[in-house]
């Protein structure tokens, strides 16, 4: 069994690839696992990590601007569109895979394209509420388009091949619960709340943040754990200088005990990426969302409101997010309980656990009728 991923740029679109990749390979041990991304984006470095074979071309983005700069970088990106295509057909027709499965990001789109031109069985897994333009384009020649949220289907014009699978959830985030994840922080009883804006960080966020642990310091009502970001820390810490922090506020560059912190936790505030917001559906965590505006399409708004509109969050957009905004709507959720159980349940009842058995499922099915 030879599976080609194809997907890159962010982690949103590789931690999928890879999550169902060890899935396919604790199943199948035999199985022959490759990957295709680019050289200069996260995916040279986690693939490779992961021992699979990986493979680069060189693809870039369409930018939404008239300016110089930009109309020179997208006639650069058509130039390579051209040639992508043909470096993947040729990557393709090496491994000659059983099926090519696309995560998302602009490098899965060419590589896509290429093998549903060469008559292989294609797979998609779209993580968004609001699918990727490489979606929509690709969707109607997949054998199967797997969609982590309902909300996705409108957005598709095709009645066949749909899957509802959610999106692959860390395993050890299921493995904790909130008791534990206490007793290895060594927190009391008092509410914990958890933020981060990202692993590069955030600045509106950590702005917002920061007047809100301002806020609450010395109050003795609260932990608090936030993340700043690789970017943002020393910024961070400089707004802070002036602040004796109490020991119930824990301020890190990166939280990398990420599933002990999200158990752990009462409220979370976060940007609402598609498989930060699934972890918060499968642990059942009341969030307040501040959807990123600087993504394609603006599809975190889409995301967050989803779990909006179920009761599950609460959304502040960027252009509305201040301290003091912040402060108001943690105040109003913080201290009421019933609230926050209220809201965990409506986390939970639309959780998925088991995306990466559906999709397994589905791509073996997809084979079984080659």
């Amino acid at each position: 069994m030879k599976v080609l991923f194809a997907g890159g740029g962010t982690a949103g679109h590789i931690n999928p690839a890879l999550a169902i990749a060890d899935y396919i390979k604790a199943q199948n041990p035999d199985a022959e696992i490759s990957y295709i991304g680019t050289a200069e984006k996260l995916e040279a470095k986690l693939v490779p990590q992961k021992g699979y074979e990986f493979y680069t071309i060189k693809v870039a983005g369409f930018r939404r601007s008239l300016s110089p700069k930009a109309i020179i970088h997208n006639i650069s990106a058509v130039k390579m569109a051209a040639t992508s295509t043909l470096n993947a057909k040729k990557i393709i027709r090496k491994i000659n895979p059983d099926i090519v499965i696309g995560t998302g990001g602009y490098v899965s789109g060419p590589v896509l394209k290429a093998a549903q031109n060469l008559g292989y069985k294609t797979a998609i897994h779209e993580q968004n509420a609001f699918p990727g333009v490489t979606t929509k384009m690709l969707a109607p020649k997949a054998d199967a388009v797997m969609l982590a949220m309902k909300e996705a289907e409108k957005y598709l014009k095709i009645n066949k091949n749909m899957y509802i699978t959610g999106n692959p959830i860390r395993q050890e985030l299921l493995n904790i619960d909130r008791e534990t994840a206490r007793k290895k922080l060594n927190l009391g009883d008092k509410p914990l709340i958890l933020s981060f804006g990202g692993s590069l960080g955030a600045r509106r966020v950590n702005e917002a943040v920061s007047d809100l642990i301002k806020w609450h310091n010395g109050s003795n009502k609260y932990y608090h754990i936030h993340g700043t970001g690789k970017i943002g820390y020393e910024a961070m810490l400089e707004s802070l200088k002036d602040t004796k922090l109490s020991s119930d506020i824990m301020v890190r560059e990166y939280i990398d005990d990420m599933d002990v912190c999200m158990a752990a936790a009462d409220l979370v505030i976060c940007r609402a990426g598609a498989i930060t917001l699934g972890e918060l559906q499968a642990c059942g965590k009341p969030s307040i969302l501040i959807p990123s505006p600087y993504v394609a399409e603006n599809h975190q708004y889409h995301n967050a409101l989803t779990l909006k509109n179920d009761g599950a969050a609460e959304l502040i957009e960027e252009k509305d997010l201040s301290g003091e905004s912040l402060i108001k709507t943690v105040e109003k959720l913080i201290g009421d309980n019933n609230k926050l159980q209220e809201m965990s349940l409506n986390a939970r009842k639309n959780a998925i656990t088991d995306s990466n058995k559906r999709i397994y499922d589905i791509i073996m099915g997809v084979l079984s009728n080659s």
